[in-house]
């Protein structure tokens, strides 16, 4: 009974962490290129679940065409808010950057509370269940791991293959010397920004189809926390390391949940909690860099 809960539990975390990898790869990028944290992070992920019910239950559509309705509409918001505050803040001191994003998540917040309310809210999407044996798999669950690796693998190519992301990784290897180069390095910073929202939105909506429950305006404090830890973990300023580093903390919630939920007197989610937060801690003492340096 222990081994298939464990088992159970693990395959779930694999699951769990392809979207939470997606999830932190925005953060990752827009650190890697122009040094911001976003602490309103989980906002943005919030605004993917929204985008994901509305095309859902209002327009009776697959969560899935929300995706690049997602990663657009981020693309969108990226754009606005860089050129509103972020890029006048650039060579400002660090707490500029961190409440003007902090600001800009309360925005997003307040203006989506305006527009739906303050409740929970969720969807159904029945799409059926895979069995493995010692476990069965929503669909929906599978579909948004699958989801969470394609856009991985669309960004990875991006990067490797265009010459807009030949240009994003010049900048951040030397952006003095690319823009002696002839790259528009003002430009650069607009689009990674813009591009790290719209993966943080489009990552939203791969969560609601894994937790198409709980969706409130409010939501997003606790996946921003997961994200520093796992972008600490993959290497702050990787994007690939972000998703496997996902990966990896999507694995260890999931199956600590079932040695902690055996121990008599412990209330597994909160102990959960706790060692994502004493796994930060570690790999900040023994790895900084964390897991993947490069960039």
């Amino acid at each position: 009974m222990f081994g298939e809960q464990l088992l159970s539990n693990l395959a779930q975390g694999i699951v769990l962490g392809c979207v939470y990898g997606v999830a932190t790869m925005g953060l990752s990028l827009i650190f890697g290129v122009l040094k911001v944290v976003n602490v309103g992070h989980g906002a943005f992920i919030m605004v993917g679940c929204f985008v994901t019910l509305f095309f859902f239950n209002s327009l009776g559509m697959s969560p899935f065409v929300a995706i690049p309705a997602a990663f657009l509409l981020g693309l969108g918001i990226g754009y606005v808010f860089y050129y509103s505050a972020i890029r006048r803040l650039l060579k400002a001191p660090e707490l500029s950057t961190l409440l003007a994003t902090f600001y800009m998540g309360v925005i997003l917040q307040e203006v989506v509370k305006l527009i739906y309310g303050s409740e929970y809210r969720g969807f159904r999407w029945k799409v059926g269940s895979l069995s493995l044996g010692f476990t069965s798999l929503p669909m929906a669950k599978l579909y948004a791991a699958l989801g969470s690796i394609a856009v991985a693998l669309i960004l990875y190519a991006w990067f490797r293959k265009t010459r807009a992301g030949t240009a994003m990784r010049a900048v951040v290897e030397d952006d003095e010397g690319a823009r002696v180069c002839g790259v528009n390095v003002g430009g650069v910073y607009a689009m990674s920004f813009a591009l790290g929202i719209g993966l943080t939105v489009a990552s939203g909506v791969m969560l609601a189809m894994f937790l198409p429950v709980g969706i409130n305006p409010y939501m997003g404090a606790e996946y921003t926390l997961k994200a520093f830890v796992i972008a600490v973990l993959g290497g702050l300023a990787s994007p690939y390391g972000a998703f496997f580093g996902g990966l990896i903390f999507g694995i260890i919630e999931n199956g600590s949940y079932t040695f902690l939920a055996a121990i008599p007197g412990v209330e597994p989610f909160g102990m959960t909690r706790f060692l994502s937060f004493a796994m930060l801690l570690i790999i900040l003492l023994i790895r900084p860099t964390g897991l993947l340096r490069a960039k």
